[in-house]
């Protein structure tokens, strides 16, 4: 039966608000389209919530924790894949977050803004300075890419407001990923060990449904692959929770199917 592959490591990008019909098959977007034509498409996949800040929480904390704006100051004391899952099994992590001011910065400074940041919100990340000090600028993403005994298990990247798509058109978006992409997978942890990249959309921004797209892209997923199975954000999750073995955070990553169809014969 496939599972998910022990993989070395794992980034996740989050981009913003847009439905999956407006991305995939969009001519604004002709990279992602490209990498769907490669990889694989999650094609029946929802956000949880609305707005932003309960899908952040939901993809690193597994609940949205009742939740439904996207206060500043909502601080949770809570487990999360990062420091309780990730940290916990001896992996090293980091959050790489575009025009952050500076590491371990706490509220907003437009393009960055918090909210797009859910590991302020964890309790036990940012009163740990040790721990707070893997959320950081996304310029170190580079740096820590070059060797990969400098490569974190865990990434997690969220673009800026412009660049996210959020305040930005699809294009924009598009173009961001086009540079951002390739750095990734052209990088040691892509090259010389088998690694995971998924990327998705936090919402859809209101629309009917709430479906975003939801790219697979690693060594071994069929080319074009475009999976039915239901699947949401806790399902991201614990595909990640599957991959290393680490146990569920909540209820809701543990009911969670983890998006084993898109590594078949593993």
């Amino acid at each position: 039966m496939p599972t998910v592959p022990a993989f070395d490591h794992i980034f996740v990008i989050v981009m913003e608000n847009h439905s999956a019909s407006q991305i995939i098959g969009s001519a604004d977007a002709p990279f992602i389209n490209e990498l769907a034509a490669s990889y694989g498409l999650a094609a029946n996949y929802t956000a949880v919530s609305h707005p932003s800040l309960p899908n952040y929480l939901a993809l690193t904390g597994g609940a949205t924790f009742g939740l439904s704006t996207d206060c500043t100051g909502c601080f949770q004391n809570a487990p999360n894949i990062a420091v309780d899952r990730v940290g916990a099994s001896g992996r090293p992590w980091r959050a790489y977050m575009e025009s952050m001011p500076s590491p371990a910065f706490v509220g907003d400074a437009y393009p960055y803004m918090q909210k797009h940041d859910p590991f302020v919100y964890y309790d036990n990340i940012r009163t740990d300075p040790v721990q707070f000090a893997n959320v950081v600028p996304y310029t170190q993403l580079a740096k820590d890419l070059s060797a990969l005994d400098s490569t974190p298990s865990y990434g997690w990247i969220t673009p800026n407001m412009i660049d996210d798509m959020h305040d930005g058109t699809v294009a924009q978006g598009d173009n961001w990923l086009s540079a951002a992409v390739p750095a990734l997978l052209s990088s040691a942890a892509f090259t010389q060990r088998r690694s995971l990249l998924l990327i998705t959309w936090d919402e859809n921004d209101d629309s009917p449904g709430n479906e975003v797209a939801t790219l697979v892209i690693a060594q071994g997923v069929p080319a074009g692959f475009k999976s039915q199975v239901p699947y949401n954000h806790y399902s991201l999750l614990r595909t990640i929770e599957t991959a290393w073995g680490l146990a569920p955070l909540t209820a809701n990553d543990a009911a969670a199917t983890a998006m084993i169809d898109f590594f078949p014969g593993h």
